[in-house]
């Protein structure tokens, strides 16, 4: 990529709930741009918005939109970013690609920059932004790991409905108003158009996030345990996860218990660590019932971390409390981070 003091930014899902959010990230870091070009489907192309005080028009997502780009964000699914991101890099654009497609692909670094911004340099035209869950633990665990090693990694996720997007949320609206309103079929399963059996999630907990692999563990557990062992360098190190949904819109919240290399360490210096580290907050105050929440944490750029405790059992065993905006750490704002990275390696080459 040319050094330049602008740069030509496409976004493909512009109209999506990642792609609205990088726009505000765009354009609330003030991003060097000189011309942005918002991308979407053909039923999206023609739709207009204001960016940096100037009307701006969506444009079908096709190869020819490319050219002339300089960094393209992609948000889009899976099969858009395989059919599209190739495209984007034989016309001289870096993707920055927030779909699974090429996150575990060797030749692809997987990056949150918190935790592994170095590998950006390794790139071939391509960077993946990892899974939402992923990234919020990972930065957490990161200081941790420095310090003291990490041996095991469980986790269980409480995610919310905006992880599915927008027809996610407007479904959970929906299903809460049946309730209260007595609709005596909503205990049912319902009929969709993507899935064979979908559960009703308005006052539900659903333990299965994406399809079930042949191990029984979910699509989106196995994201989570194979991207945490490629970000941190660390293909031994044993990860376990259970992805649960929850009916609450946006933030994805974690109970992290892990296993450090020292049976020494204490619950205030990991606690030091935490507060000490860049993009995270410690909100760990039981004494006034201080520790994050999904709510707490909408609409925030950092990860919130509380509840740190030793395990009763295990010497080196800690349960830490993680939260975040799945919508900007877990996706737009760690995608933009990366963007910036990208220009200050680019610059210092």
């Amino acid at each position: 990529m040319e050094v330049k003091s602008r740069y030509n930014v496409a976004i493909v899902g512009v109209t999506g709930a990642v792609g609205e959010r990088m726009l505000e990230m765009l354009e609330k870091v003030d991003f060097p741009i000189d011309n942005l070009v918002p991308l979407a489907s053909k039923r999206s192309a023609g739709k207009t918005f204001n960016f940096n005080g100037e009307e701006v028009t969506v444009k079908e997502a096709k190869p020819e939109a490319f050219e002339d780009i300089d960094i393209a964000l992609f948000s889009a699914g899976g099969s858009v970013s395989r059919q599209l991101a190739p495209e984007a890099v034989k016309r001289g654009a870096v993707v920055i690609d927030n779909t699974s497609a090429f996150r575990m692909d060797e030749e692809v670094p997987l990056v949150v920059p918190e935790v592994n911004k170095e590998d950006i340099k390794n790139h071939k035209g391509i960077i993946a932004n990892p899974n939402c869950s992923t990234i919020q633990m990972v930065a957490a665990l990161e200081p941790i790991r420095k310090a003291y090693g990490l041996e095991r990694v469980i986790v269980s996720t409480y995610q919310s409905v905006s992880g599915s997007g927008h027809d996610a949320v407007e479904e959970l609206k929906d299903q809460t108003r049946a309730v209260l309103e007595g609709d005596p079929v909503y205990s049912e399963v319902l009929p969709v158009k993507s899935e064979k059996r979908h559960y009703p999630i308005a006052f539900n907990a659903l333990p299965q996030i994406d399809t079930f692999e042949d191990n029984h563990y979910t699509f989106e557990e196995m994201k989570m345990i194979n991207e945490t062992k490629k970000i941190m360098h660390e293909p031994e190190l044993k990860v376990a996860a259970t992805c649960v949904r929850l009916p609450f819109f946006y933030s994805h919240a974690e109970s992290v218990y892990i296993e450090v290399g020292n049976e020494e360490v204490t619950v205030p210096q990991l606690q030091g660590l935490i507060k000490d580290a860049p993009g995270i907050v410690l909100e760990d105050d039981i004494q006034n019932q201080g520790y994050p929440t999904p709510l707490s944490a909408e609409g925030k750029l950092d990860i919130f971390v509380g509840r740190i405790r030793k395990d009763i059992d295990v010497p080196n065993g800690f349960h830490l409390w993680v939260v975040a905006d799945n919508l900007l750490k877990g996706a737009a704002w760690n995608s933009v981070q990366i963007a910036q990275a990208l220009i200050e390696y680019n610059s210092d080459k």
